[in-house]
């Protein structure tokens, strides 16, 4: 009979790709991957300690375990991931019910630590692997080729690891410094992803326009090599930094179908003071140059980011710097967190003096705000035409398809007779939060890349 495993992943694009990296080494092990955790013997949760609350969330998760370990002595529960490797023999002391941890350089390790596992013991993996070279396949050769694509979309991490040590980040200490994948071996993995049938890839790292593979080889020649590719509709990458965004690549994005018209880039305060206490090397203004140019280029552009409010020290002054910024670039969308020190960082040495009253106030204005930028941003959809990758159909209405634009707008779409991985153009009618609605208009021909 076939062993089951349950994978729960907890955090970012990272950590999903790290899980389907554990799917492909567990299947590779003659498992089968389920959604149910309660048919499955080997139970695995892949962890993220960037905020307190996912790490909170994993707690509480092993906690609902025991009876389930209780009942089953013979499940294996291991945690992986970024809490994993801050955390390591703490997790095996303060929770039981855990049989293995492992950090992110371990997950190719899975089959002889489950059979640690199983001959009895308790498995604590957080050794690092060697980075002594800043160009590193930390994608085994004999795994180049088994990535794994959900529906028309899959990962690529293409760096690991960062040197950027901002001050609220835990980052370097749970994924190490940076290394990059050689471009060959990036590639070699992208043409296998799409033999598979992604329409759609997303290049990952940590900061992932400072990948470079030699002295003439960076970020921009991989894009203008992977926006060539037969077959491959659209690329998307995540996260890139500001500081390391040029008017270059700007220009490559304008010019290359493959690329999408999205860019999520954080810029996590307006304030400069806060901006040198976080350690960001830039400036708002850099910031908002290099916006200014990019929408020149690219009118279309959709961008997010990333903010912090009440960071140590923020003053309402600081604070409405941060409001300056939402209102001149017009994100489509902000991913906005109130500041909590995580252990380990440089900011959690700094004193948490910002209220957390004010903390929340200033959170709900940035939402506020947002949401009133937003509800203009959608409206000025309707009644145009937008291309839709279709990634499945919709859950409730018949004959109805789910997609996402090419600034990645979630839209479902009436009309058609239109499959999983169709490229369609449709007609916006209306828009709903974050949704829109659309007429299906023709299916798009796959045209060239470039």
């Amino acid at each position: 009979m076939t062993e089951k495993a349950y994978i729960r992943t907890f955090g970012c694009q990272m950590n999903e790709h790290d899980s389907f990296q554990m799917m492909s080494v567990l299947e590779k092990e003659g498992f089968s991957i389920t959604e149910n955790p309660e048919d499955a013997s080997v139970i695995l949760v892949n962890t993220c300690s960037v905020r307190h609350n996912p790490e909170n969330k994993v707690y509480s998760l092993l906690g609902t375990l025991r009876d389930q370990k209780k009942a089953n002595p013979d499940l294996v529960i291991g945690v992986a991931g970024c809490v994993a490797q801050q955390e390591g023999e703490t997790i095996l002391r303060r929770e039981k019910v855990v049989d293995m941890v492992f950090g992110p350089d371990n997950y190719f390790r899975l089959p002889e630590m489950l059979a640690e596992v199983r001959s009895g013991k308790r498995v604590c993996e957080t050794k690092w692997m060697p980075r002594q070279r800043k160009i590193q396949n930390f994608i085994p050769e004999e795994w180049v080729e088994c990535g794994h694509v959900e529906g028309v979309k899959a990962y690529i991490a293409i760096t690991k690891g960062c040197n950027n040590m901002c001050t609220f980040c835990i980052v370097p200490t749970t994924r190490g410094r940076e290394v990059s994948r050689e471009h060959s071996n990036i590639l070699r993995e992208a043409r296998a992803l799409v033999r598979k049938g992604a329409k759609e890839v997303w290049l990952l790292g940590q900061n992932v326009n400072s990948y470079r593979s030699s002295k003439d080889y960076q970020f921009i020649d991989l894009l203008d090599d992977l926006s060539q590719l037969e077959g491959l509709q659209r690329i998307r990458f995540t996260s890139p930094h500001p500081k390391d965004w040029n008017n270059d690549l700007s220009d490559l994005m304008a010019e290359r179908k493959a690329i999408c018209n999205h860019l999520h880039l954080p810029f996590q305060a307006g304030s400069d003071r806060i901006l040198t206490l976080m350690r960001r090397n830039h400036r708002l203004e850099d910031y908002l140059e290099k916006i200014r140019y990019l929408k020149s280029v690219a009118p279309n552009v959709e961008l997010t980011t990333d903010l912090i409010v009440g960071f140590p020290t923020e003053t309402d002054e600081d604070f409405e710097q941060t409001l300056h910024a939402l209102r001149e670039v017009r994100f489509s969308q902000v991913y906005s967190f109130k500041y909590s020190p995580r252990p380990g960082t440089v900011a959690s040495e700094m004193e948490d003096d910002v209220p957390r009253e004010v903390k929340e106030e200033r959170l709900a204005r940035v939402i506020a705000l947002q949401e009133e930028i937003n509800r203009e941003n959608m409206a000025a959809y309707v009644d145009s035409v937008q291309e839709v990758l279709i990634d499945g159909a919709h859950p409730k209405l018949r004959g109805v398809m789910n997609g996402r634009t090419d600034g990645y707008r979630p839209i479902s779409l009436f009309g058609g007779d239109l499959e999983e991985g169709d490229v369609a153009l449709a007609k916006v009618n209306s828009h709903k939060g974050h949704w829109l609605y659309a007429d299906y208009i023709a299916h798009c021909d796959p045209v060239a890349a470039v």
